[in-house]
């Protein structure tokens, strides 16, 4: 059975740093490139990162581009977000995604606040 589990979210003040974490189970999580997406409140999800699986070459969105920082430990099954200087625009719940071709995997999200 497939599970990708979010943690790390919580509430932070602007200016913090926090490190969201996705542990996966049930695939050959070094074969799966892994994405991290937000999503604001009425909004579709935003893409943020990408990592390959095998390579670790990194892909980002031009808004994540020097805040966000995405990495994955293929033997712990486990990618990872670090986000710095946030900010209250950053507010959403974070979702963990791993694709292999057509195949395509969600974590149910964890919440991220940021207070000015």
């Amino acid at each position: 059975q497939v599970r990708l589990v979010e943690s790390g979210g919580d509430s932070a003040q602007s200016g913090g740093s926090l490190r969201l974490s996705c542990a996966a189970s049930g695939f050959v999580f070094s074969s799966y490139a892994m994405n991290w997406y937000r999503q604001f409140p009425g909004k579709e999800r935003e893409w943020i990162a990408g990592i390959i699986g095998r390579t670790d070459k990194t892909n980002y969105a031009t808004f994540a581009k020097g805040r966000f920082t995405i990495s994955r430990n293929n033997s712990a099954s486990l990618v990872y977000l670090d986000i710095d200087d946030l900010k209250p625009e950053d507010t959403a719940v974070y979702y963990c995604n791993a694709r292999y071709f057509s195949q395509s995997y969600w974590g149910q999200g964890t919440q991220i606040t940021v207070s000015s």
